[in-house]
């Protein structure tokens, strides 16, 4: 997959609602839409802007595809109001005045600073300034359909004849921005052309389709869009040394994504789940619950963690905590030889491949005082105690998919009111790699980390219902990784 395809599905998934979740306070596209038509009647009553003519209304088979309850399918013209440049002469052309913006004096990026003309203002010109926040768009030549939204405006600027401007509404343009960017636009654009001349006309640009979301959620659609297009920077910058040296990227990917997760940079954080700090209470009193009932032994008291030890920033709602005071178990596994046949599957450091269970190579156990003692349950967490130096220190969640034990080289433990599959991410990721690489110790030709020091092992603990919605966006990031991967 190429920088230019994964931005690209990035966008489809922004514009179909599936970056960010609907909520019900958000209100609804319907009621934007309405601010949207009472905005522009005003400026229409102003006189700073022609009415225009009604749009059909968007018939069923002219939807490409399906949009949350809470969306509204719009022209873009419903939305915006749109110019086509000025007819100027470049006869009239002159050293001093206001700078014109040609096809071939913008691109993707910004201004094109080269061959720069300039023309005399006057008021008649005014419809044609463009302002911070205004859309441009190549409507003819072999650049066509080339966009640029005016962050910044380096001076005052008007624009000729073929580039449209596209002035969105209440503060929308952004998120209008992104919709052109995106299949759905680029699509039409592709079609629209002319055949003997690359082209398209000021109706095509008003009926581009624009799936427009409640006013709430655009900004967060935003805000996701910005977080995953640095994703795509960086995978850019890394695909073409790939080209260049036959990289290996997809992994740099993933631990990148899985190093964001766990610095509470992949979901926002929400002050009605709550705090680490309530989370870390309860599990102490699970604990001590299970001490009194003589189910766990007491254990040392942890050391406080100091400013000094923490490795990076972690959001406020957040807290370090020790894998041993916030998980249970840390027990080795059988050290029976295990056979071919069995009632149950002896799980051993080779079937612990990239956080997962891998269920190949099995071995078996018709042991019955092990298959009690050893008996995984779903949610259990396998640690790989001894191994080479690179791989010794790997995990994998079991997720209960067929009934096993496990073989001594592993450390089985369970993490308490912790959503396993949180943990198993942090222990993927690049932090935690350091981690055992320092904790390691060798001997001829292994390495080992116990029990002893994996309990030590100190990982940013976010509130519950934070950890869910973490582990979600991980599965619905990683699934590109892979894709790149094969």
């Amino acid at each position: 997959m190429t920088p230019e395809q994964l931005k690209a599905s990035i966008l489809q998934c922004a514009i179909q609602g599936k970056l960010v979740e609907q909520r019900s306070e958000d209100g609804t596209a319907e009621e934007l839409y309405l601010k949207i038509q009472k905005e522009k009647q005003d400026l229409v009553k102003a006189g700073k802007i022609k009415k225009e003519k009604s749009l059909a209304d968007i018939a069923e088979d002219e939807v490409p595809f399906d949009i949350p309850e809470t969306w509204k399918w719009v022209y873009l013209q419903s939305v915006s109001y749109i110019n086509g440049g000025y007819a100027f002469k470049s006869a009239d052309y002159t050293t001093n005045g206001v700078r014109v913006v040609r096809i071939s004096d913008f691109n993707e990026e910004g201004f094109v600073n080269t061959k720069i003309v300039r023309h005399p203002f006057s008021e008649d010109l005014s419809p044609y300034l463009l302002n911070e926040g205004d859309i441009l768009l190549c409507m003819t030549g072999g650049t066509v359909g080339k966009s640029y939204f005016v962050e910044k405006l380096p001076e005052k600027m008007m624009t000729n004849q073929r580039v449209a401007t596209i002035k969105s509404l209440c503060n929308i343009q952004e998120y209008v921005k992104y919709v052109i960017l995106s299949p759905i636009t680029q699509r039409v654009i592709q079609h629209s052309k002319n055949s003997t001349n690359d082209n398209i006309s000021m109706d095509t640009i008003n009926g581009f389709l624009v799936p427009l979301p409640p006013e709430k959620e655009i900004a967060r659609i935003i805000q996701r869009i910005k977080e995953c297009l640095t994703y795509v920077d960086r995978y850019a910058e890394a695909y073409e040394k790939m080209e260049q040296f036959n990289a290996k990227f997809p992994e740099d990917m993933k631990k990148s994504i899985l190093q964001y997760a766990i610095q509470g940079k992949l979901v926002e954080q929400r002050p009605e789940e709550g705090t680490a700090e309530d989370l870390y209470q309860q599990i102490q009193e699970e604990k001590n619950k299970l001490i009194k009932e003589g189910k766990i032994k007491k254990e040392k008291l942890y050391a406080e963690i100091t400013d000094d030890e923490i490795p990076f920033d972690i959001p406020e709602s957040w807290k370090w905590a020790y894998v041993g005071e916030t998980c249970l178990g840390f027990e080795y596994g059988t050290a029976k030889k295990s056979q071919k046949n069995g009632n149950r599957i002896v799980l051993r450091m080779g079937n612990i491949q990239k956080g997962k269970i891998i269920y190949d190579n099995l071995v078996y156990s018709d042991d019955e005082e092990d298959i009690k003692k050893y008996n995984l349950k779903k949610g259990d967490l396998l640690f790989n105690r001894t191994n080479s130096k690179e791989w010794v220190g790997k995990t994998a969640i079991y997720l209960g998919e067929k009934p096993a034990i496990y073989a001594g080289y592993l450390v089985r433990f369970r993490p308490i009111l912790i959503d396993s599959q949180y943990l198993n991410y942090v222990m993927q990721t690049r932090y935690y790699w350091e981690f055992c690489q320092q904790e390691r110790t060798d001997a001829i030709g292994q390495s080992n980390i116990n029990a002893q020091k994996l309990k030590k092992f100190m990982f940013p603990l976010p509130p519950l219902g934070e950890q869910r919605r973490i582990v979600a966006k991980i599965e619905e990031l990683l699934p590109y990784c892979e894709q790149l991967i094969k």
